[in-house]
């Protein structure tokens, strides 16, 4: 039981960095572990955070969108939650265009299969969608 719980801990950090490490830095989305009924909330989605988009194949067409104005990310610490159904990462989001640096945490549900059923990012999106705002 003990290695069981170190693995899936081990696991659920590793689908946390590799988010930041493989898929937003080296633009391989495809490898992230999605669910194919997969749920996204983020601020500057349509519907914003409230309104999810739903299924692998949409979400890793919204988010290789997102990625053409990414310039690099920088990883800061992955937590996972007690009962290890949920991993977070932090990190920093470098934008070329607007340029901006955002500070995001995304939150990942992760079923027993080791696929991601949920994702949610926190960040303020004021320095993208209004780069003037502290003028």
């Amino acid at each position: 039981m003990e290695t069981q719980t170190k693995n899936r801990k081990e696991l659920l950090h590793q689908i946390a960095s590799d988010y930041v490490e493989k898929g937003l830095n080296q633009g391989r989305l495809e490898t992230l572990p999605y669910h194919d009924d997969v749920e996204l909330r983020a601020p500057l989605l349509p519907g914003g955070s409230t309104v999810p988009i739903k299924g692998r194949k949409t979400i890793l067409e919204t988010l290789g969108k997102v990625l053409e104005s990414v310039e690099s990310s920088e990883l800061v610490d992955t937590y996972v939650n007690q009962d290890l159904t949920a991993a977070t990462v932090e990190f920093y989001c470098n934008f070329k265009d607007p340029q901006a640096k955002l500070r995001v945490v995304d939150r990942f549900r992760i079923n027993q299969d080791g696929k991601i059923t949920e994702q949610e990012n926190f960040y303020d999106p004021r320095d993208i969608s209004h780069p003037d705002w502290r003028n």
